[in-house]
C-alpha cells in the first residue's frame, strides 16, 4: 500500500504542476514492477485535442518506451477518477489495475466529473444522448476488410 500511495502522490503532484501552468489538474503514472516507466498530464487545454487526458497521454509514452501495445503486466496511477475513454484505453491496453485519488464526486462541484457520461453509457444505444446508429455499408470490389486485415496479418 505504501508503494501506491508514492505513485498517487506523484500523480497528483503532476496535476498540481499543470494546473500551475493553466493546465486542467490531472496526473497520471503507469508502473511496472514496482517501477514509474511513464508519467504524463492532462494537455486538453494546451493542445486543443479532447482525448489528451493524462492517463491516454501516460499509456502511450508507456508503450513507446516498451516497444509494447501490451501493457498487461502494468498499473495506472492517477490523479482522478478516469473517465470512460481513459478506462476503455487501459483496458485495450491489457492493464490490469488502476487506482486514482480523487472521485468523480470529489470533483463535481469543480465540473471535474465523469458520472453522467458513465451514466450515459450505461443505457442502451437507442437511450444515450449521443445518437448511435449501424449502416452496413462496404466497398464495391473490394473483399471484407476485416478478413482482409486478417489476411495480410499472416
Amino acid at each position: 500500500m505504501q508503494q501506491s500511495e508514492a505513485h498517487l502522490r506523484e500523480a497528483i503532484a503532476l496535476a498540481y504542476a499543470n494546473a500551475e501552468k493553466g493546465g486542467r489538474p490531472f496526473g497520471a503514472v503507469v508502473v511496472r514492477d514496482g517501477r514509474i516507466v511513464a508519467s504524463a498530464q492532462n494537455e486538453v487545454i494546451q493542445t486543443g485535442d479532447p482525448t489528451s487526458h493524462a492517463e491516454l497521454n501516460a499509456i502511450r509514452l508507456a508503450s513507446r518506451a516498451l516497444a509494447t501495445t501490451d501493457l498487461s503486466d502494468c498499473s495506472v496511477f492517477a490523479s482522478g477518477h478516469p473517465c470512460p475513454m481513459c478506462m476503455a484505453a487501459m483496458r485495450l491496453a491489457g492493464i490490469k489495475a488502476v487506482t486514482y485519488a480523487y472521485s468523480n464526486e470529489d470533483g463535481a462541484p469543480y465540473g471535474l466529473s465523469t458520472a453522467a457520461i458513465y451514466d450515459d453509457l450505461a443505457k442502451p444505444f437507442s437511450e444515450q444522448a449521443m445518437a448511435i446508429r449501424h449502416l452496413s455499408v462496404r466497398l464495391d470490389g473490394k473483399p471484407d476488410l476485416y478478413a482482409d486485415w486478417r489476411r495480410r496479418q499472416g
